[in-house]
């Protein structure tokens, strides 16, 4: 049995759990065992902690940006060293007070990929970031996925006291503060429209009732099921562009309907009328939102064409063969296939990404 070193924040933070944790038995069963390790505070313990990963066939550096000196350690002690990010790691977030960009973070990030063997990216316009400093060869995007199996579907009856649905941590509920006005608009146009959040901490509105319910991994799935119909509010930044939608795939895969707003991994995610819509001004929020309240038979419609979007793209099932296959290829050395597997990327995804370099942003979302 091989072995993978995953160096994570912490154990059950959400990027290990779905992008690795969630592979943990598939992962065996193609010969690999995953071992996640925390690292360590002092500067001392991590040097002892590099020095044992010679012992690891490959290890994972889990979207976090190390200073030089760690980066060199890594890569001397390491037999095999992969990157592995699901956002835009190399930017602050949307709601930093320093902006968006970040020449430190980009220097960080662009010293990383110069120094690992190989990248896997959540999306494809991670993928697009990573080609600015990595052969694209070095380059697999493997998405964020759910197991739909494991949740209770939804059973859309209600056609009052409908129940929107969001669920995030506390750094993403600060899209509440940003979007807010239109789920005020919501709250004030459709009378009997709640918001159930399912989160650590809690939005106030005026017009819109609030259902607070605390996370937690065992009741999420229940919590979601519950619900009528997801929604998800994103800045048109770069930051949000390089987000790879957990929320949205776990409302499909609970077979709930989605409205969000046309950015980033939404763009990809939603089918627009099939699966959910993609709503962009305050109007077609209202407009969407009233139309599925009223509509259980169309909710279940597309709730169920979300759950089949899920279950052929974006299932754990369908992606433990080509992390395994990435990993084997790392562990021996060798370049990818010419032959396009599930997890290559294809040729037309490579240009690279000029405004990186010169500054200016970029408009469109990569598909």
């Amino acid at each position: 049995m091989r072995r993978v070193v995953v160096l994570v924040e912490s154990h059950d933070h959400v990027c290990y759990r779905y992008r690795y944790a969630a592979f943990r038995d598939g992962l065996r069963s193609y010969g690999w065992a995953l071992d996640p390790h925390v690292l360590k505070k002092t500067r001392s313990g991590q040097l002892t902690q590099f020095t044992r990963l010679r012992r690891a066939d490959v290890v994972v550096i889990e979207r976090k940006l190390l200073p030089a000196w760690q980066l060199f350690a890594l890569r001397r002690f390491a037999s095999s060293l992969v990157f592995d990010f699901d956002d835009a790691v190399l930017y602050h977030d949307s709601y930093s007070n320093k902006g968006v960009r970040s020449g430190k973070r980009q220097r960080l990030f662009a010293a990383t990929l110069r120094t690992v063997d190989r990248v896997i990216a959540g999306n494809w316009y991670l993928a697009h970031l990573a080609t600015a400093w990595c052969p694209r060869g070095r380059v697999e995007r493997i998405p964020t996925c759910v197991d739909p199996g494991s949740l209770p579907y939804a059973d859309p009856v209600r056609t009052e006291d409908v129940e929107l649905c969001w669920i995030g941590s506390r750094s993403t509920a600060k899209s509440f503060v940003y979007g807010g006005p239109i789920f005020e608009a919501l709250g004030g146009a459709l009378p009997g429209i709640r918001l159930r959040v399912i989160s650590d901490c809690f939005p106030s509105f005026t017009h819109l009732p609030v259902i607070p319910h605390r996370w937690s991994v065992e009741g999420e799935a229940a919590a979601l099921a519950a619900c009528d119909i997801g929604v998800s509010w994103l800045p048109d930044d770069e930051w949000s562009r390089g987000k790879c939608g957990l929320k949205v795939l776990q409302y499909m895969a609970a077979g709930l309907p989605v409205v969000a707003n046309p950015v980033g991994p939404h763009r990809e995610l939603v089918e627009h009328e099939k699966t959910g819509f993609l709503a962009e001004t305050v109007d077609d929020w209202r407009a969407s939102v009233a139309l599925l309240a009223a509509n259980p038979a169309l909710r279940r419609h597309m709730g169920m064409a979300g759950r089949r979007r899920v279950e052929e793209h974006y299932n754990v099932a369908r992606w433990i063969a080509p992390l395994a296959n990435c990993l084997d290829q790392a562990a021996s050395g060798s370049r990818p296939s010419t032959q396009r597997s599930a997890a290559s990327i294809p040729q037309g995804h490579f240009q690279r990404l000029q405004t990186i370099r010169t500054g200016r942003s970029t408009t469109q979302t990569a598909r």
